[in-house]
């Protein structure tokens, strides 16, 4: 049996789609979406793992790729897809190329270490107390974290500050 070029086409098509419908993958390439109907509208740009990306891995750029998805497929809630969302951050799990990164597996890098010599502020009024302590969780900024003063080997909570300080307040 002969096959023409355009019914080769057709069939590809047809198998494509059917692929995609029954679960291929979750996200689509600029390129796939180009070879299917070159006529189509772009769709939505999303960003995806270009490799596997390890639990407590730094998310960059270079890990990423820039995929354009096709027109109707729309992403998912509760994922990130663009730079803003995923540069800089760690992998909490193992990120799959290919996938949509759930936004529950990411996090902000830690500011401040578990171990880690850290200052720590008392602010009351005109009041400011600092004082040297160790932290004994990792955090974030805006994370509340524990730590122990070295002088007193009392246990706080405090809030990361951006410039790595912890702020404590009265307990």
């Amino acid at each position: 049996m002969m096959s023409t070029p355009g019914l080769l086409s057709a069939f590809r098509h047809t198998a494509l789609v059917l692929a995609l419908v029954t679960g291929g993958m979750p996200a689509f390439a600029q390129e796939s979406a180009t070879r299917i109907a070159s006529n189509q509208a772009v769709g939505e740009v999303v960003l995806i793992p270009s490799r596997v990306i390890y639990p407590g891995e730094t998310i960059n750029l270079a890990a990423l790729k820039q995929v354009t998805l096709i027109v109707g497929k729309h992403k998912p809630e509760a994922v990130a897809t663009r730079v803003e969302e995923l540069d800089g951050k760690v992998a909490k799990r193992t990120l799959l190329p290919g996938r949509y990164i759930p936004s529950t597996a990411i996090r902000e890098a830690w500011l401040v270490e578990q171990g880690a010599s850290v200052q720590i502020f008392f602010i009351a009024g005109g009041l400011t107390i600092s004082a040297t302590a160790v932290t004994l969780q990792p955090g974030a900024a805006g994370d509340l974290v524990k730590v122990r003063n070295i002088d007193s080997g009392k246990v706080l909570s405090g809030t990361v500050m951006a410039d790595g300080t912890i702020q404590v307040s009265a307990s």
